[in-house]
């Protein structure tokens, strides 16, 4: 399984960016994914969350309304389009994906995740 992550860069507060996660290596059929995000000196946190499973998206109450989780079944490719973009949206963003059955409370969990992209920096100034 491989996970490519792209799209991030400086914007302004306000302003708009679409990370992708293109993925290889499983039939794109049954897995959860996630997007998480890191700054220094603090724990990886989930943002956004989508499994095959269930159908079922799920998003950090820091992110709803301004984040949306997306796949392209045809490109294996997952994004997250960030609106509204502030500057504590400063961050390096990783995709994961796990292929076993995620329980929810589980799945903006980063510990669930088996496999991770290497991710992408993400600035947004004020």
């Amino acid at each position: 399984v491989q996970l490519v992550e792209s799209g991030g860069g400086l914007v302004q507060a306000g302003g708009s960016l679409r990370l992708s996660c293109a993925t290889s290596g499983f039939t794109f059929d049954d897995y959860s994914i996630g997007w998480f995000r890191q700054t220094p000196g603090k724990e990886r946190e989930g943002v956004a969350r989508f499994t095959s499973f269930d159908g079922s998206f799920d998003y950090a109450d820091s992110v709803k309304g301004r984040f949306t989780i997306s796949t392209d079944n045809a490109k294996h490719t997952v994004y997250l389009q960030m609106n509204s973009l502030r500057p504590e949206d400063t961050a390096v963003y990783y995709c994961a994906v796990d292929l076993s059955y995620l329980e929810r409370y589980r799945l903006l969990q980063p510990e669930s995740y088996e496999y991770w992209g290497q991710g992408t920096q993400v600035t947004v100034s004020s």
